[in-house]
């Protein structure tokens, strides 16, 4: 495969000399009638006008010669080429691509709404121009496709999945790396450095997005009340060995049962509890 290679090309300061003396000799050649001569000079001036380029930092121009490739320039100033090249210039600054949420299907085949920004540039003209249509056109269909593609690799979260290890809500820079990774792949081909990938935006699709919503929060509500439940019984727990190991009171089976019974309303209760004094004996 053809690959890029750079020129050094003309000063065009210098040329501006050769320009400036060619245009003194065509006034001069008309102004004492020789006018083949003031032709011949003023088609040679316009013919090297033509030559002159200029490119900016950061930036580069392609030369192109009847359809052969000739070189890039990548030095920024003012140039001569060949006037019969086809000139081409191609930025080299760092661009920003943020994509609108695209609707894909995670592992699991739920609809989400996820979206990405990208940070890429040109690294070789070459490919950029010769091996694409359209370099930039290239980027987007590409990145979307790789997103896609990450989307259907793993689920949204593990609420459904319990052994999914990496998800991508909580996946974080391995996911981003997986994306970064694919684009760039994908990108190698059409000469562009992927600088940065990562996704900005995932979410449930509006179709499903309440009833994920009512799930989560049944899974918070879960959690919470087995952690309540797992303190109310170490504090039972530790109540009754404390009674019997200082001899406070004794309590047969039934009644521990009674005494278990209502720490476990108390401690697991949403409200606090309102106690009831036994003016009687333990019996009432």
């Amino acid at each position: 495969m053809k690959q890029e290679f750079t020129v050094k090309p003309i000063s065009g300061y210098l040329v501006v000399i050769i320009e400036l003396l060619l245009l003194g000799g065509t006034i001069a050649a008309f102004a004492n009638e020789i006018i083949w001569l003031g032709v011949s000079l003023l088609v040679l001036f316009v013919f090297l006008i033509v030559g002159f380029t200029v490119v900016n930092p950061n930036g580069s121009c392609i030369m192109v010669l009847f359809g052969a490739y000739k070189g890039t320039i990548r030095e920024n100033g003012f140039f001569w080429v060949n006037p019969f090249y086809m000139k081409r210039h191609i930025s080299l600054r760092a661009r920003n691509f943020d994509s609108e949420p695209i609707k894909v299907n995670d592992k699991l085949g739920n609809p989400i709404k996820i979206g990405f920004v990208l940070v890429w540039k040109v690294a070789e003209t070459y490919k950029a121009v010769f091996e694409v249509d359209d370099y930039q056109h290239f980027v987007l269909v590409q990145s979307d496709a790789a997103l896609r593609k990450l989307a259907g690799l793993y689920p949204y979260d593990n609420l459904e999945d319990h052994e999914a290890v990496m998800t991508l809500r909580s996946g974080g820079e391995e996911v981003n790396d997986e994306l970064e990774k694919e684009i760039r792949e994908r990108l190698t081909i059409a000469g562009i450095h992927v600088i940065e990938a990562r996704i900005n935006y995932i979410a449930y699709a509006e179709e499903i997005a309440n009833a994920m919503l009512r799930r989560q929060q049944a899974t918070a509500v879960v959690a919470a009340r087995f952690k309540i439940v797992e303190g109310a019984v170490s504090m039972v727990q530790m109540a009754l060995e404390q009674l019997s190991d200082k001899h406070i009171v004794d309590l047969d089976e039934e009644k521990k049962a009674a005494m278990v019974s209502n720490l476990m309303v108390v401690l697991c209760s949403d409200k606090d509890a309102s106690p009831v004094v036994n003016a009687g004996t333990l019996h009432n």
